[in-house]
């Protein structure tokens, strides 16, 4: 399969997350979006300019087109976990993880705030807090990179040869 059949793939396989994706329908969609996204970030650059102070433009061609695209990013990266006998929701687990991440992190500023009210010195707080946060913060990004990496490694397996428990090879 070649770069243009993998984007009329993906684009006419929109909604769909069964049946299973080869290595290059999913690459060659990666990487019409890496390239698009780019090209699109440019054109947004001369069209909308940049903040001259932080060098921040706004993003509307681009960001409309990964709005666009994001479905069927999904949907690819999910058969093409199929087509190497892996489920195709462990692609949301650097998702979950980002989502949790958040989660516990705005738990922790409730409860220490919270914890902040009941001392008399909330200052003794603030470096139990800080330890706290950092550390979370550390294994989280250890566990979001081994995840991001484990994921790479999962999306450029070899195809099972023959059907698998999600369908005939694409």
């Amino acid at each position: 399969m070649g770069f243009g059949d993998a984007i009329k793939t993906c684009f006419g396989k929109y909604f769909v997350f069964s049946g299973r994706a080869t290595r290059p329908e999913y690459w060659w969609f990666a990487l019409f979006v890496i390239l698009t996204s780019a090209i699109l970030a440019i054109f947004d650059n001369f069209l909308f300019g940049s903040n001259p102070e932080t060098g921040e433009g706004t993003r509307v061609l681009s960001g409309v087109f990964q709005l666009v695209v994001v479905i069927p990013m999904l949907a690819a990266g999910w058969r093409r976990l199929h087509d190497t006998g892996r489920p195709g929701w462990y692609l949301l687990l650097p998702m979950a993880l980002s989502i949790a991440t958040m989660f516990m992190l705005l738990t922790g500023v409730v409860a220490f705030s919270v914890l902040e009210q009941g001392v008399n010195d909330p200052e003794a707080l603030r470096g139990p807090a800080a330890l706290l946060g950092g550390t979370g913060i550390l294994v989280v990004s250890i566990l979001q990179l081994i995840l991001s990496v484990l994921m790479i490694w999962w999306l450029t397996r070899p195809s099972e040869s023959g059907t698998n428990e999600y369908g005939p090879p694409a």
